[in-house]
């Protein structure tokens, strides 16, 4: 049967690049749909400020005129310049269960990779911590959070297969909310404020939120930035996170913890899941996954976490306690049962150990892939 490879670029040829794991996936209880309007803002060439930096060429497999893979290679020269190496990047892979067609679409980012003078190619990765990364290699039969790509079991076996070896774990969790919370949290989190002159910043509207968003940015560029794979926010990358996310946030679901001048110290957030509401929506907003949004946002019985930043200067201090001791009392209230954390690298121990407080299980790990590439 043949098979060949076609390098995409249009606005069409990317939308059929972006339904490809709908029919992949399709009848898989699993698999979440990404929203098809934000990937095509992702992947469009002249709407991601992250081509400012980043170049990327798109690949899709197709045997018989049947779309069987996907595939895009990029390259982000802010990230490799910072840590003064030649990496590519392959991100958006998906193929049937089939060695032949994962190895084209493989190789054919490893020939672009090679023609550009990078050293290395690692993956799943997107332009910025904010697109999907990693392939999921245990907790397939688990509910993926909101943001989250899920594949099948056959993945890692065949990507090894390919010569590609382990360079990163994330590990997820699923942490139950207490009935109460301890008062050990709520004391705790009185005498660090005391001590340390902090405040939970007072957020009930969305423009509350908005007031500290530029801030929230700046101090996850700070604190993020010697995180695997993370590459600094820009400020035309952060007015449409902006757009993206305050859109669907809860104020009561989010922490700032500010200092005596208003300055944000540290934030949490978490968002009602989204996961059950894209799956029956299959990643369309029109014309009801809006409402669907919407009803999950307010009626729910899970969190995702989304993001935690602590500035430098009060790490190791006790303010994730306020943080927690914040979100905590709030999902008590809302009838939240389940906390799902997102991907955190499995030796980032400060993060890790934050659950060690409730009743939890590590359920899901997912790996980021490396391969020397040879000419």
């Amino acid at each position: 049967m043949a098979l060949n490879i076609r390098e995409i670029s249009t606005n069409k040829e990317i939308k059929e690049f972006i339904r490809f794991p709908d029919r992949l996936y399709s009848g898989n209880k699993y698999y979440i749909p990404a929203i098809k309007r934000k990937e095509l803002q992702t992947l469009s060439f002249d709407k991601n400020p992250a081509f400012e930096f980043c170049r990327a060429k798109y690949w899709l497999a197709i045997r018989n005129g049947v779309i069987v893979g996907r595939i895009a290679g990029i390259i982000n020269e802010k990230y490799n310049e910072k840590h003064n190496i030649k990496y590519a990047r392959f991100g958006w892979l998906d193929f049937i269960n089939d060695f032949t067609v994962l190895s084209l679409l493989l190789h054919t980012v490893e020939n672009w990779a090679i023609s550009e003078h990078m050293d290395y190619l690692h993956g799943p990765l997107g332009f910025s911590s904010f697109d999907a990364s990693g392939i999921l290699i245990k907790g397939f039969y688990e509910m993926p959070t909101t943001f989250a790509h899920y594949n099948f079991q056959y993945y890692p076996k065949l990507i090894e297969k390919a010569g590609y070896e382990k360079e990163v774990d994330w590990v997820e969790y699923n942490v139950k909310v207490p009935k109460t919370v301890p008062e050990k949290f709520v004391k705790g989190a009185e005498l660090i404020k005391k001590r340390y002159g902090l405040i939970s910043a007072e957020l009930k509207k969305k423009k509350d939120l908005l007031k500290y968003a530029d801030d929230l940015f700046r101090l996850l560029n700070v604190e993020y930035k010697d995180i695997y794979a993370f590459s600094e926010l820009t400020g035309k990358q952060i007015e449409i996170l902006k757009k993206q996310f305050i859109s669907i946030l809860r104020p009561e679901f989010v922490s700032i913890i500010v200092d005596t001048t208003d300055k944000v110290v540290a934030f949490g957030i978490t968002l009602p899941s989204l996961s059950k509401s894209q799956q029956k929506s299959k990643g369309k907003l029109l014309p009801f996954g809006f409402i669907r949004i919407l009803y999950a946002l307010r009626k729910n019985d899970t969190v995702d976490t989304l993001l935690i930043a602590v500035q430098k200067g009060y790490q190791k201090k006790g303010v994730n306690g306020i943080i927690f001791n914040d979100l905590i009392n709030v999902l008590i209230r809302k009838g939240i049962t389940n906390i799902e954390s997102n991907r955190e690298l499995e030796d980032n121990i400060k993060i890790n150990n934050m659950w060690n407080k409730f009743e939890y299980r590590q359920h899901k790990r997912t790996r980021c892939f490396v391969k020397k590439l040879e000419l």
